[in-house]
């Protein structure tokens, strides 16, 4: 990325979240990460949560964040499914926030809470100027600007066909996990694995609401000595009984509420562990992972992993845990090759970056709310000439040779009156930003796109990409389909055509041969 560019100015963001024993605390801490980014960019970052017992208000204060509680879920509330997590009605809890705003009109409003759907959201829509829903179920119908899963499904951003509106840009998939920077540092220092276990680590989340840590400990008192750590959340209730399990099994050290957990995955050899957010921060530091599904959300990802082969998974925990523990960890003790691919494929699916491209494609929303498009004129042949031939645009490029000026003035002249093709050029307050070029034929068109140097990494291609199309739909009428060729290495541009809609179909090999 440039040194100069573009500024973009600093946002006011609010978050609304909860955490309880019922709900959990990965919708908190998934959202203290993103917060964490967020203000690294320069933004502004309040919360909003409800007052369950459990809320971690005191731990969102001490990260820095101001925060705000709504009042006590009211103890007669009941609701069927995940809406009786909310404690009050949709619109109950939308007045209660609105309340809270004061009439303060934030760039963002984000929103991680399986009670909440377009009733609320619209309720919050006048009040706000962006929406974005972190979701994992894809069960409910959405009013939002980004949505946000993190998790890996074969059918991806499909899912939410129908469930959210049309401009909304679908961030979908671990690419896009929200992990603290620990797991990042964690990865950059990471020592080759070589399959052998001498070193486990335990996780069942935060809350741990039905000891899912003990069942493994009862599973673990009949194993060979093996060194192992035990995380455990701060506002787990049965830590004094872990404590004392842990303390009866030679070489298990128990650790409560800690920040080095990163540290602890990357130094361990195997993992036992729950589906969700944390199957993610594993697979950065690529630890296989014996997993559970602790809740019917984490079923889709666990299976989803399974399936090419990046955890053991032994489906939902149950009163059988230690039968299936046990005949697990002595497979993965004897199969150091299974474990090596296991590591592989999680390294392979999760980076450790997703917080940093969910929080500057935020950032980037002040720019892409700015951006127009027009035609492209005679006067712009040598400014798109030398941004066609900057080298970070050509590496990525079809044809990654430069261009000769003269070769580019004579094809620039002829598209200019092809009436099958036609150059947009994108702008920020009168500032070049990206190039759109589109090829008719019949009802098809074929898209090509950069951006200008400036612009690179700002997160604006979803939305330039977003405006192209539409202004295919007004000015073409007779085209329904819109399709790109992508080098299959330019990771960021596939990122930003399936964040604009767009879905992978085919592969193209080519074979170049002699004349």
């Amino acid at each position: 990325m440039p040194a100069s560019g573009p500024q973009t100015p600093a946002l006011h963001v609010v978050i609304r979240a909860d955490a309880a024993p019922a709900i959990g605390t990965g919708h908190v801490m998934r959202c203290l990460t993103l917060a964490d980014r967020l203000r690294a960019l320069g933004a502004v970052v309040r919360f909003i949560c409800r007052a369950h017992g459990g809320h971690l208000s005191d731990l969102i204060a001490a990260r820095g964040f101001a925060v705000d509680l709504l009042p006590a879920p009211d103890a007669t509330f009941a609701a069927p499914g995940h809406a009786g997590w909310l404690g009050a009605t949709q619109a109950q809890d939308a007045a209660d926030t609105l309340a809270l705003l004061s009439g303060q009109r934030p760039d963002w409003l984000i929103v991680d809470h399986y009670g909440i759907d377009e009733t609320w959201q619209r309720l919050l829509r006048p009040a706000v100027g962006h929406i974005l829903v972190i979701d994992d179920l894809a069960d409910r119908v959405h009013d939002c600007d980004v949505l946000l899963d993190q998790n890996l499904a074969p059918a991806g951003a499909a899912r939410y066909d129908g469930l959210v509106p049309a401009h909304c840009a679908r961030l979908c998939g671990p690419r896009y996990a929200l992990l603290r920077a620990e797991f990042a540092a964690a990865r950059a220092a990471l020592a080759a694995r070589d399959g052998s276990v001498r070193r486990l680590f335990v996780f069942l989340g935060g809350a741990d609401q039905h000891n899912d840590t003990g069942s493994v400990l009862a599973a673990l008192a009949g194993m060979d000595n093996i060194e192992t750590d035990v995380v455990i959340g701060g506002a787990n209730p049965h830590h004094a009984a872990l404590a004392r399990q842990c303390a009866a099994l030679p070489g298990v050290r128990l650790h409560r509420q800690v920040d080095n957990v990163a540290a602890l995955m990357a130094q361990a050899d195997l993992a036992i562990g729950a589906g969700g957010g944390a199957m993610w921060e594993r697979c950065s530091v690529g630890l296989p992972t014996i997993a559970l599904a602790l809740a019917e959300n984490q079923r889709p990802g666990c299976t989803a992993l399974a399936d090419i082969g990046g955890t053991l998974y032994l489906g939902e925990s149950g009163p059988d845990n230690g039968a299936r523990l046990a005949a697990a960890l002595q497979v993965a003790r004897t199969s150091p090759g299974l474990l090596r691919h296991m590591s592989a494929t999680g390294l392979a699916l999760v980076d450790g970056q997703g917080a940093d491209r969910v929080a500057r494609r935020l950032v980037a929303q002040g720019l892409a709310d700015s951006l127009t498009l027009r035609r492209a004129t005679m006067a712009d042949c040598d400014d798109i000439h030398a941004w066609r031939n900057a080298e970070a645009i050509r590496r990525v490029s079809g044809d990654t040779r430069p261009v000769a000026l003269e070769a580019h003035r004579e094809w620039f002249a002829k598209v200019l009156t092809d009436t099958e093709r036609v150059l947009l050029l994108g702008e920020i307050d009168g500032r070049a930003a990206g190039v759109l070029r589109y090829d008719r034929s019949g009802a098809q068109a074929t898209v090509s796109v950069y951006l200008t140097p400036a612009y690179l990494g700002k997160g604006i291609g979803p939305a330039l990409l977003a405006q192209g199309s539409a202004w295919v739909a007004r000015h073409w009428p007779g085209v329904d389909t819109i399709e790109a060729v992508i080098r299959p290495d330019n990771l960021a541009s596939s990122a930003a055509f399936a964040s604009a809609g767009y879905r992978h179909e085919f592969d193209i090999y080519r074979q170049r041969i002699q004349a």
